[in-house]
């Protein structure tokens, strides 16, 4: 039997080799712990092992959330429900154990500015980084910019498909800019190409009644809200801005009491 100079070094061969250099510092770490324990090998082997494939997903899924694009990094954890009474904790609970990315449904939050709706879009999509769903995250003018560069190149379809690839889209703040015609479209066929295959969360100022007004069309607009919400959880979060609590400001021009799903 080798002493265990020898198999340290055989572990730290095999480690190097495989590239798993936590499994060295895991199996060191847990050798005398196992002893004392009394573990079967099996019960060593997966102690190390695991630890191994923990510090990997933690690893792949701050590679995810780099890649995401997020605006700042702002977790689910740090959002002050006090400021959104009727909010309920248990949806966005059942939200962040990412069911709705398994079946392709969507998220969309509804209200005025600094209620909280990019912050919850950009918790849940963190969250679905962890979990190991590749995500991005733009705001609706950047994604429209995004598709007229691919259409303008001839690479539309291309474009649309390996978005599709990515188990989240986060789109910020539609409706606070009108789109023209052509963008209209372009954003409709994101919307149309991953219905009921890849999920969208989508933030919004306005009601749905109100995005014709965007989109310059209600057939498209319409027909875009369908395909949306037939698999979605609709938010609408309400009150005045989170950033002017503290200021001497009482409300911006563009809260508006119609903010709602309907």
């Amino acid at each position: 039997m080798a002493n265990v100079k020898e198999t340290t070094g055989q572990i730290e061969y095999y480690s190097r080799a495989m590239k798993a250099p936590r499994i060295r510092e895991a199996a060191t770490r847990l050798a005398d712990q196992a002893r004392e324990g009394g573990w079967s090998h099996e019960e060593y082997l997966a102690a190390v092992l695991s630890r191994e494939v923990a510090a990997r997903e933690a690893s792949g899924a701050e590679l995810r959330a780099r890649a995401a694009g997020f605006p700042a990094r702002k977790s689910l954890e740090d959002f002050n429900f006090d400021h959104q009474p009727g909010l309920k904790r248990d949806t966005i609970a059942h939200l962040a154990t990412g069911a709705f990315l398994t079946e392709a449904s969507n998220i969309v939050l509804l209200g005025p500015p600094g209620t909280g709706k990019t912050h919850l879009a950009t918790g849940l999509g963190l969250r679905a980084t962890q979990l190991g769903h590749r995500v991005l995250f733009a705001t609706a003018i950047d994604w429209v910019a995004r598709l007229q560069a691919a259409h303008q190149n001839g690479r539309l379809p291309q474009e649309l498909v390996r978005l599709r690839r990515y188990g989240l889209i986060i789109v910020d703040e539609v409706g606070y800019i009108p789109f023209e015609q052509d963008a209209a479209n372009l954003f409709f066929q994101l919307v149309s190409s991953r219905y009921e295959h890849a999920s969208l969360i989508l933030t919004s100022n306005l009601p749905f009644a109100r995005w014709g007004d965007v989109f310059g069309d209600q057939v498209v607009a319409s027909a875009m809200i369908d395909r949306i919400v037939h698999h979605a959880e609709v938010i609408t979060l309400k009150g005045s801005s989170y950033r002017l609590k503290h200021t001497q400001v009482d409300s911006l021009p563009s809260t508006r009491p119609e903010n709602t799903a309907e």
